[in-house]
């Protein structure tokens, strides 16, 4: 069991090159990022590199999703600027080698069908996964929960394995949150056998909530099961909200993670 610490999430009480150590110290195997581009590539390869800590993935810039726009991988208009996200990204990934690079669909623009959506995202996965496939890292595309954000083009996993089928690229993977198809209600292991040998990441978090395991009710154990069974030996990205008293307070569930597994 390999789990990795989502830096944007945890530990954000302090500046993300010292999130790494952190990391390390408090005994996750490696970390994932989902924008790390406000630091200069070269100071977070240090800083990976002096932990011992490997990067298990980044996003693609996502420009204006994080607020309440669409984003740029699915947005006809906005070619130009998803090209320059993924030249941005080549660049940053080169230097900090990251295992997989996420791109997030994003939401339905105002004034483009759906199809037309679709067909722009399935396009810019494709040139994605080419480009990275030169570079030796996988590149995955994610279901968000329509709840936590409304709009969102790809939500579960029957979509997943739609658009997967679309692109059609052996560098073409699933990302797979437990949370987020906790969050509306999907059969998380229905999901897993779905998508099973196309799964190239897995983030989880508790529900209700996106705390820490053991924070609310989900049943991790059949999930887990049920990804080892399916063949998945990738690594776990602790992607949640580690509450008021802190990140390293709430980290009593990774020794027992461990303990389980063991």
């Amino acid at each position: 069991m390999k789990i990795a610490a989502n830096l944007s999430l945890l530990f954000t009480e302090l500046p993300l090159r010292e999130r790494v150590v952190a990391a390390a110290a408090a005994g996750f195997d490696g970390v994932e990022i989902q924008f790390p581009y406000e630091l200069a590539a070269i100071r977070l390869k240090e800083a990976l590199e002096a932990a011992g800590m490997p990067l298990v993935l980044i996003n693609l810039p996502a420009g204006d999703l994080l607020g309440s726009g669409a984003g740029l991988a699915a947005v006809p208009a906005r070619q130009a600027e998803f090209d320059a996200a993924l030249r941005e990204a080549l660049t940053y990934a080169a230097m900090v080698r990251p295992a997989c690079v996420n791109v997030l669909p994003g939401r339905l623009a105002e004034g483009v069908g759906r199809e037309l959506a679709l067909a722009t995202l399935a396009a810019n996965l494709y040139k994605t996964a080419e480009a990275f496939q030169l570079l030796g890292i996988r590149v995955l595309v994610e279901a968000i929960n329509p709840l936590d954000m409304p709009g969102f083009l790809v939500n579960t996993p029957e979509q997943l394995d739609e658009l997967l089928r679309a692109v059609q690229h052996s560098n073409l993977a699933a990302q797979y949150d437990l949370y987020h198809m906790a969050r509306q209600g999907v059969d998380l292991l229905a999901g897993i056998e779905l998508l099973a040998g196309r799964i190239g990441h897995v983030q989880f978090a508790d529900c209700p909530g996106r705390g820490a395991p053991g924070s609310g009710q989900l049943d991790f154990a059949p999930a887990l099961a049920a990804l080892e069974r399916n063949g998945y030996r990738g690594w776990l990205g602790a992607e949640y909200l580690p509450g008021e008293a802190g990140t390293q307070a709430g980290l009593g569930w990774l020794a027992n993670w461990r303990s389980s597994a063991n």
